[in-house]
């Protein structure tokens, strides 16, 4: 009756060894929570087949049961063989499975953070910018040092309407009213250049857009305007290079303005 018991463990233990041994181990059929639970049912029944066989041995001195028994422990042995290997395989396989599934998050993690807005430096403040939003600063600020000063307006005024309360808006207006101011459009450039001012006044490109309105002016032969605008940015901010710029500008205006009304010589 015990030999009996113990070639039905055998054979169960084996049945299961060759359906764990059809598994391929580079895609493995089991989860992580039943490759743990396989792998923990194959050592629990290799253990009581061991258990059972010292118990065998201890309990029966008939030589013609030691033989059998030597016989039987000797097959044992062999699909403890067995089992242990498809034991290393299924590990094996649940760790491949585990590294899959680190580099998969671990990826899906960085393509994530990619999609979430970065905060960047810009002109001094930290701000966050969406990836697609500086994608498109990058772009029309790549077609102003490029000379193309028509497509950086079209692609500054696109971003503006797009992004109106963007970190870089103040930056944009600018070069904005730069690349107006470049293609002879005053009146455009002015108005770029002033919302600098009225929106982003402690801005630190306010004391440039300043400059580049009295420019303007200049250019609309508003001379009194532009006096105003030079004069006005030396007092709001005494300490720049623009301010210097402004100083030196508005002692050249009356020799301008002199000349001007000098009658043409004959």
């Amino acid at each position: 009756m015990t030999m009996k018991i113990l070639f039905s463990s055998v054979a169960s233990v084996a049945v299961l060894a060759a359906a764990l041994g059809s598994t391929p181990a580079h895609a493995s059929i089991f989860a992580d929570n039943e490759a743990r639970k396989a792998i923990l049912e194959l050592r629990s029944q290799v253990e009581a087949m061991n258990k059972r066989l010292t118990e065998l041995a201890d309990a029966k001195t008939d030589k013609n049961i030691a033989l059998n028994l030597a016989s039987e422990n000797d097959q044992l042995r062999q699909e403890v063989a067995k089992l242990r290997g498809q034991i290393e395989v299924l590990a094996n396989d649940l760790a491949n499975e585990q590294r899959r599934n680190r580099e998969f998050y671990t990826d899906l993690d960085n393509r994530l953070r990619k999609m979430e807005p970065q905060r960047v430096s810009v002109d001094g403040k930290e701000v966050e910018i969406a990836p697609d939003e500086q994608k498109s600063y990058d772009a029309a600020m790549a077609l102003f040092k490029a000379a193309d000063y028509k497509g950086a307006a079209n692609a500054f005024g696109q971003f503006l309407q797009r992004y109106p309360s963007s970190g870089y808006a103040a930056t944009a207006y600018y070069w904005l009213g730069n690349a107006h101011y470049v293609l002879g459009d005053f009146r455009n450039a002015l108005k770029a250049h002033e919302t600098v001012i009225k929106n982003y006044p402690d801005n630190s490109q306010a004391p440039e857009a300043m400059l580049s309105i009295a420019s303007s002016y200049t250019e609309l032969k508003d001379n009194a305007a532009a006096r105003k605008t030079l004069e006005t940015l030396i007092a709001r901010h005494p300490s720049t290079e623009a301010a210097d710029t402004a100083k030196r500008r508005l002692a050249a205006l009356p020799a301008a303005q002199s000349a001007a009304k000098q009658p043409a010589k004959r």
